[in-house]
């Protein structure tokens, strides 16, 4: 579906999240900016080849951009995929509108600029430092009188760009590891799922498997007694014994993650951190559920050896599959890190640039090596 904005490149209505639907606003803006500086040079008629290139070239990526929006499919959305291609666009069209963008607007272009690279550079960086001592520098005094200081020329255009364009890649670098990292836990809890769908097949085809998380009591007084079976589906070995358990760890997982929701804190990039922490968990606590009551089964851990019921059982694999908590948090600490990494617009940029020396004192030094 196509709508006019009043010139020849119409919008486009994307299907997706808040967040494309951000991207895919701020594209429209970036389209009219463009289309205004072109004519404005047009009308003057000094468009020099140069930036008539320019313009081609911010024109390409704002349609590269519209095209990942619009054609994405579900599965590049939720890992991310689409979206990293879709911002880098913009990101390089935005660099190309700097670069022709008219005199009298290049002071505030550089301001947005430098803003961008206090998030994302080190403050030490050279082109920042450069580009805020260019914005920065004090007012002119000629024959006693204060003057204006001197506005941005070529030569600090051209800084304000590269200025720009380094933070961007700094951006992209932070939000491929988050996407990087998604793309890693999906990939684990679908192996995961896969491993504890084949060992519920496995113990379902084959008893002898089944077996193995009964456990064996012994009844009766000196001098005589009686053996019976403990299993999770009461006194003889069954087919769905494994899903059964399993189910139960699951269960056990899914109560321990809706518990822990209470310290995920939300995100306005589109990265599926949280949902895929949430999915994780689950095949994770199905499987602790099993192992636990395998290492049980056979006396591995002292003091816990022979269950008495079939209820005691289940209750050791809800048990088992809480614990899976352990294993996940640290998992869930990483995301986060990595989600309070990729700072926005809005940020404070005095906890970024802490950040970043924190980050470049655990960087390994010449004198470490």
């Amino acid at each position: 579906m196509t709508g006019g904005r009043g010139d020849d490149n119409p919008d486009v209505t994307v299907k997706g999240s808040s967040w494309y639907q951000r991207v895919n606003a701020h594209v429209a803006h970036l389209q009219g900016q463009l289309n205004k500086f072109e004519e404005r040079r047009k009308s003057g008629g000094r468009i020099s080849p140069d930036d008539a290139r320019t313009v081609a070239t911010a024109n390409a990526h704002l349609e590269a951009a519209r095209n990942t929006l619009r054609d994405c499919s579900r599965w590049q959305r939720l890992l991310g995929a689409s979206a990293d291609r879709a911002l880098a666009n913009v990101h390089e069209a935005e660099v190309a509108l700097l670069r022709i963008a008219p005199e009298g607007e290049l002071h505030d272009k550089g301001l947005y600029a430098l803003s961008h690279a206090k998030l994302h550079l080190m403050h030490d960086d050279v082109l920042l430092q450069q580009l805020s001592a260019a914005l920065n520098s004090p007012p002119r005094k000629i024959f006693g009188y204060s003057r204006q200081p001197k506005p941005l020329d070529s030569r600090g255009r051209e800084l304000a760009a590269l200025t720009l364009h380094a933070a961007y890649q700094a951006e992209e670098a932070e939000r491929a590891r988050v996407r990087s990292f998604t793309q890693i836990v999906v990939m684990a809890a679908g192996a995961l799922w896969l491993i504890a769908v084949s060992l519920g097949i496995w113990g379902a085809l084959a008893p002898d498997v089944a077996e193995r998380v009964c456990f064996t009591n012994t009844e009766g007084t000196q001098g005589g007694g009686s053996m019976t079976r403990v299993c999770p589906l009461g006194e003889t070995p069954k087919a769905a014994n494994i899903f059964f358990l399993e189910f139960i760890g699951l269960f056990a997982a899914a109560v321990a993650g809706a518990v822990s929701l209470k310290g995920v804190r939300g995100t306005s990039g589109p990265y599926h951190v949280a949902t895929g922490l949430i999915i994780l968990r689950l095949p994770v606590g199905a499987l602790t559920a099993v192992a636990g009551i395998l290492l049980m089964s056979g006396e591995f851990l002292p003091g816990l050896t022979n269950l008495d019921t079939a209820t005691q059982v289940c209750a050791w694999a809800f048990a088992f599959g809480v614990l899976q908590e352990s294993v996940t948090r640290a998992v869930d600490r990483q995301g986060q890190h990595l989600i309070d990494n990729v700072k926005a617009p809005g940020s404070n940029v005095g906890d970024a640039e802490k950040e970043k020396e924190e980050k470049r004192a655990r960087a390994p030094g010449p004198a470490s090596r």
